[in-house]
C-alpha cells in the first residue's frame, strides 16, 4: 500500500514536472517573437491561430504522452518498433529541430541579460550557456529541471500578468475576430503550431513524465493532469502576449522587425516595461534552453531504461548535452541575429509534427507496443489523424504560396 502511494506522489510530481517543462520549452525567444510578429501583421485575425493552435495541442499531446507512458518506451524507440529505423529518422529531425531552436534560446537568454543588466548579448549567451549546462549535468538533474523551470514560468506569467494590467486590450475585437476571422492565414497556424507543439516540444513532457517513473495504464491520470496543465499554462501567456501585443497594435505603434516583443513592452510601460522584457525574455530562454536539451538528449539515448543510469550511460548524457549546448552558443556568437530563425524553424517543426504523430498513431493500434489490454481512445485516433491531415495541408499550402512568391519575383526581375 505505502509503495503504491509512494509511486503515485512521484508520478504526480514527475507530471507537474513535465508540464512545466513542456510549456517552458514552448514558450522560449521563438514563441515571443513569433507571436509578436503575427500580431503586428494580422491583428485580431491572430486569435483565430491562438485558437486553432489550443485545439491542436490537447490532441497532439495527450495522443503522444500516452502512447509514450503506455508502451514505457521513449518515443525513438517505439518509432523503431513500428518500423526498424524509423526511429534513427525521427531522432535525427527532432535533434535538428532542437539544436536550430538552441541557437535562438541561449541568444534570447543572453539578449535578457544585457537587457536588464548591460552585459554584452554574447557574453550573456555564454553565461547562460553555462548555467543550463550545470544544471542538466548535475547529480540530481531531473529535480533541478524541475525546481529550476518553475521558478522562471513564475516569472514569465507575473511579469505578462503586470503588462496585461497597465493596458486598455481590446477583448471584444479579439473575441470576436476568435471565432469569426475575416481572413485566415496558414502560415501562422503552422508556425506557431510548431513553434508550441512541434518538434522536440511534442515530447518533452512525455519524456520527462516517462524518467519520473511513469509507466503503464495505471498511470494515465497523470498523463491528463502533465498535459493538460502544461497547455494551460503555455496557452495561458500565449494568450496574454497576443492581447497585449494587440493593444500596442491598435494603438498605432509598428513593432521593430529586429525584436518585435520588445516594442510591446517598451510602449506598454516605457524603459521598466523593457527592463521587464529583459526578464521574460532570461526566463524565456533558459527554460527553453533547458526544456529543448534535455529532449533532443533523450532522443540520441537508445539505452533501455535499466541500464540509463550505468555510469557509461551518465558520462555519454553529459558529453552530449554539453556539446548540444556549446554548438548552437558558438553558432549564435559567429553567426549572429537569430530573430528571422526562430520563426522559420518554428515552421519547420510544424512539417515535423504530422510526421511524428502519424507514427504514434500507427504505435497507439499495435498490440506488441501498448499491450493486450489497452485500446486507445477513438475520439483521440479520429482527432490526431485529422490533426495530421490539416498540419501537412497547411505546410503543403505554404510552401506553394512560398513557390508562388519566388516565382513572381523571378519574373519582375526578368521583366
Amino acid at each position: 500500500m505505502q509503495e503504491t502511494t509512494d509511486h503515485r506522489r512521484t508520478v504526480r510530481n514527475a507530471a507537474i514536472g513535465g508540464a512545466f517543462l513542456m510549456a517552458m520549452s514552448a514558450v522560449g525567444p521563438g514563441f515571443l517573437t513569433q507571436t509578436a510578429t503575427f500580431t503586428q501583421r494580422e491583428g485580431a485575425n491572430f486569435s483565430f491561430a491562438i485558437l486553432m493552435c489550443i485545439i491542436v495541442d490537447v490532441i497532439v499531446q495527450l495522443n503522444i504522452w500516452r502512447v509514450i507512458i503506455v508502451s514505457g518506451k521513449r518515443a525513438q524507440m517505439i518509432a523503431n518498433d513500428v518500423f526498424p529505423g524509423l526511429g534513427y529518422f525521427l531522432s535525427l529531425l527532432v535533434a535538428i529541430g532542437g539544436l536550430f531552436f538552441n541557437i535562438g534560446n541561449v541568444a534570447g537568454a543572453g539578449l535578457g541579460l544585457n537587457v536588464l543588466f548591460g552585459i554584452p548579448t554574447i557574453w550573456g549567451a555564454v553565461i547562460s550557456a553555462v548555467a543550463a549546462v550545470l544544471i542538466l549535468v548535475m547529480k540530481n538533474a531531473l529535480k533541478a529541471v524541475d525546481r529550476t523551470v518553475q521558478v522562471l514560468a513564475v516569472i514569465a506569467v507575473l511579469v505578462l500578468l503586470y503588462t496585461l494590467a497597465i493596458m486598455k486590450i481590446p477583448y471584444g475585437t479579439a473575441v470576436s475576430h476568435t471565432f469569426m476571422p475575416t481572413k485566415v492565414n496558414f502560415y501562422s497556424i503552422l508556425t506557431i503550431v510548431g513553434g508550441t507543439v512541434g518538434g522536440y516540444i511534442s515530447f518533452a513532457g512525455g519524456h520527462r513524465l516517462l524518467e519520473g517513473g511513469a509507466q503503464g495504464t495505471k498511470d494515465l491520470g497523470a498523463v491528463n493532469l502533465g498535459a493538460l496543465s502544461g497547455i494551460g499554462l503555455a496557452s495561458v501567456i500565449r494568450i496574454v502576449l497576443f492581447l497585449t501585443g494587440l493593444a500596442v497594435v491598435l494603438g498605432g505603434a509598428t513593432l521593430d522587425a529586429a525584436n518585435p516583443a520588445a516594442t510591446i513592452f517598451k510602449v506598454a510601460a516605457g524603459t521598466f516595461g523593457y527592463k521587464f522584457f529583459g526578464l521574460l525574455l532570461f526566463a524565456a530562454g533558459m527554460s527553453s534552453v533547458i526544456g529543448s536539451t534535455f529532449t533532443s538528449i533523450s532522443f540520441l539515448d537508445y539505452t533501455s531504461r535499466k541500464n540509463e543510469n550505468t555510469d557509461h550511460n551518465r558520462h555519454y548524457k553529459m558529453a552530449i548535452t554539453i556539446g548540444f549546448i556549446a554548438f548552437a552558443t558558438l553558432i549564435f556568437c559567429f553567426v549572429g541575429q537569430p530573430a528571422t530563425v526562430l520563426v522559420v524553424v518554428g515552421a519547420i517543426n510544424g512539417f515535423i509534427l504530422p510526421i511524428a504523430l502519424g507514427i504514434l498513431l500507427v504505435a497507439s493500434r499495435k498490440i506488441k507496443i501498448m499491450g493486450a489490454g489497452y485500446h486507445h481512445p477513438a475520439w483521440l485516433t479520429w482527432t490526431g489523424w485529422l490533426v495530421v491531415i490539416f498540419m501537412a495541408y497547411a505546410g503543403i499550402n505554404t510552401v506553394l504560396n512560398y513557390c508562388k512568391k519566388c516565382d513572381s519575383t523571378v519574373k519582375q526581375a526578368v521583366g
